[in-house]
């Protein structure tokens, strides 16, 4: 096996006008080099700092990184555009702006009460997912291998036979175990194809792995975004009008993440208009993100409405009780217990005196909320296969990939169950295009709600094979046996192992199969929850800490407890980072990206981390497949910030509306409260 290494843009915009490969190729252990041309993702005009230009394949990585050094570049600078404000006025966007309108906003707007206007930022966040982007590609005549870590190894199937021209049955993708990926690992990535094209001239397969630097350079982040919000409400709290204006800095590349989403769908509003920018600009590019729009989204939102209920002097969780909506457009939703879970957060809610009461010199203390919708149902098409041989074993076989969020086991468990059998006589096999059944991509909280259904099907189909075998080996009627605990139960009390029915097979095999069915139709699907979050800022140094959050939210059926909780810490742990220290910083003239190791990049850790209380309902939907159940990877990120810092405003009267809250932001928002405080003591009397 040979190593590449990349060549990627120091500039965040510049042209290659000369480049010379030919001292790389006679350094030592150097096998090929590639350039702009010989491969559609090497480019010789570079949009942002990162972009790969050039690569070598070499016997050692070592020797591969230090040909790049030889590599000869006449480069020619150019004049990037940072700003995504400037962007969008000159019309340079990734896609064209999305506009959405219902009702009549300038209107309603006139006729409000109470109208709060408010412009909220949220900051550019990298992966940083332990294992970094990589792949091994070999060619074996026309077919080709790719071994990747991938959360969609069908899609990775398809980009890349696309590419190349291939039909699909001759790349391999093979996925068995990865080290994380939170959206960024959706697509095959410049690395995947540098690798194939090295592998091609050499005859050879070649690994490209991207370290951590260009781990957090060249592989997406969940861009940054402008917010320009209105919120109109009467007296009472009933929303009568939202608008919003959202400009996202997208990047070199990527698509428009739904920033608007929360505001079109979260709330009973009659009157609401949104315009979306995705501006183009000569930054790393964007890629989905764990809950990519929504987080953002629902940060502006919900603080904005925590604005609102202060106006009106309204309890916040009352304001979003009042506003609740049974529908958004004229689907119904096939589930929705959003006021289960307002009602499952009051005693969480209720502990705002003492939680308050425990503040003391400079630390002051308060509780904050927000509510949380996303997607999470999944859908078609997925396929999974269950085989039983003689000796009473299952082998459930699906070629979908694990991304680390236990799926592997929930798979297994829903198998276990439909067959009767003990957890340990249940085997899944997954990871490998050429092995087993298409399987959806593990993003947008789909791969539960999608495989599920369709490994239970599977499990259903090799149960009633079973059962027709003891009805006849046993002359008893189908309907009066079942499946349980590694026997066939007979409704008159009999039992026989399951190996004792299946053993009359011998080397004969039954084989189970199910797909997965389509989502209710008009119906919307999607997941609900919300967030008690207990904070202490000091402020005298802007220090922030997160003491508690509970976190009640409404996914379907929960297949594995401690598996589902876990999910809910992580996004939790994530949100907090995201809240509070992760930050990509660029420098402001050039472009260049400042903070590309971990000792730069300020990740929360065990330190940070503070209680969760995790309340799931745990109520089957009853419109979705048969299994009821939904994704739970994003909903728990999704309301983190807002809750953040609605809890910062209960505690300290201060709005902060700038993300990440770092010290300096959290002092700026102190100083800016004692302002407001001190003009309005100083304001004449009314007369």
């Amino acid at each position: 096996m040979l190593h590449a290494a990349v060549l990627r843009s120091p500039h965040a915009y510049a042209r290659v006008n000369k480049i010379e490969l030919a001292r790389a190729l006679e350094a030592p252990g150097v096998r090929a080099a590639v350039g702009p041309g010989d491969a559609h993702v090497l480019t010789n005009e570079p949009g942002f700092h990162g972009e790969a230009v050039a690569a070598v394949a070499a016997d050692t990585e070592a020797q591969a990184r230090a040909a790049l050094e030889l590599v000869d570049v006449e480069w020619e600078m150019l004049e990037p555009l940072l700003d995504p404000d400037e962007a969008a006025r000159r019309g340079q966007l990734v896609s064209e702006a999305s506009r959405y309108e219902r009702g009549d906003v300038h209107k309603a707007l006139a006729e409000a009460d109470v109208v709060v206007e408010a412009e909220y930022r949220t900051q550019t966040v990298l992966h940083n997912s332990f294992e970094t982007h990589q792949s091994v590609c070999e060619w074996r005549g026309e077919a080709l291998d790719v071994y990747i870590s991938t959360q969609f190894i069908w899609g990775i199937r398809d980009e890349v036979a696309s590419q190349l021209g291939l039909p699909q049955d001759k790349v391999r993708v093979v996925c068995e175990f990865m080290g994380g990926g939170f959206g960024a690992k959706n697509g095959a990535g410049d690395h995947t194809f540098i690798a194939i094209e090295l592998a091609k001239r050499t005859g050879r397969p070649v690994r490209c792995e991207l370290n951590r630097r260009e781990e957090n350079l060249a592989t997406g982040n969940r861009n940054a975004t402008i917010q320009r919000l209105t919120a109109g409400a009467r007296a009472d709290g009933t929303l009568v009008a939202l608008a919003g204006e959202f400009v996202n800095a997208t990047g070199w590349s990527g698509w428009p993440a739904p920033t608007d989403g929360p505001m079109k769908m979260l709330y009973d509003c009659e009157n609401v208009r949104t315009v979306l920018f995705p501006a183009k600009i000569n930054t790393p590019p964007m890629r989905a993100f764990r809950a990519p729009g929504f987080v953002e989204g629902t940060f502006g939102l919900e603080c904005l409405l925590d604005e609102v209920a202060a106006q009106l002097d309204i309890d916040p969780l009352e304001l979003r009780r009042r506003n609740y909506a049974h529908s958004t457009d004229e689907r119904p939703f096939s589930s929705k217990r959003l006021m289960e879970c307002y009602r499952r957060a009051e005693p969480h809610w209720e502990r705002r005196a003492e939680v308050r009461g425990r503040s003391e010199g400079p630390w002051k203390r308060g509780v904050g909320l927000a509510s949380q919708i996303w997607y999470g149902g999944g859908g078609p098409p997925s396929y999974a296969w269950v085989r039983i041989g003689s000796d009473g074993r299952a082998t459930v076989v699906t070629a979908m990939q694990d991304i680390g969020t236990g799926t592997a086991t929930t798979m297994t468990q829903i198998a276990a169950e439909e067959l009767g059998l003990p957890l340990d006589r249940v085997e899944l096999v997954l990871g490998d295009s050429a092995r087993g059944p298409y399987a959806s991509i593990s993003a947008g909280s789909s791969t539960t709600p999608s495989m599920g259904p369709a490994v239970r099907s599977a499990a259903a189909d090799a149960a009633r094979q079973i059962v027709e075998i003891a009805a006849q080996r046993y002359d008893k009627e189908e309907r009066i046996l079942s499946l349980k605990e590694g026997k066939i139960v007979s409704a008159d009390g009999g039992s026989w192992p399951i190996e004792e029915v299946v053993g009359l097979l011998e080397d004969a095999q039954i084989l189970g199969k199910g797909a997965r069915g389509p989502n209710p139709a008009g119906m919307q699907v999607l997941t609900f929850g919300v967030q008690v979050v207990e904070v202490a800022v000091d402020t005298e140094t802007g220090e922030i800490r997160v003491e508690r959050v509970a976190a009640m939210h409404d996914v379907g059926r929960v297949i594995n407890p401690l598996g589902a909780s876990s999910q809910v810490e992580g996004g939790i742990i994530q949100g907090i980072g995201h809240t509070l220290s992760e930050d990509r910083l660029l420098d402001p003239t050039t472009g260049t990206v400042l903070t590309q190791t971990l000792d730069a990049y300020k990740l929360p850790t065990i330190a940070d981390v503070p209680e969760i209380v995790t309340e799931l309902l745990d109520i089957p939907d009853e419109h979705l497949t048969n299994l009821g159940s939904k994704g739970l990877g994003e909903p728990p990120i999704v309301p983190v910030a807002a809750a953040i810092a609605n809890a910062i405003r209960d505690a300290t009267g201060a709005d902060v509306r700038s993300l990440p809250i770092t010290r300096e932001e959290m002092l700026r928002a102190l100083r800016e409260a004692r302002e407001r405080e001190k003009d309005k003591r100083g304001a004449p009397a009314a007369v």
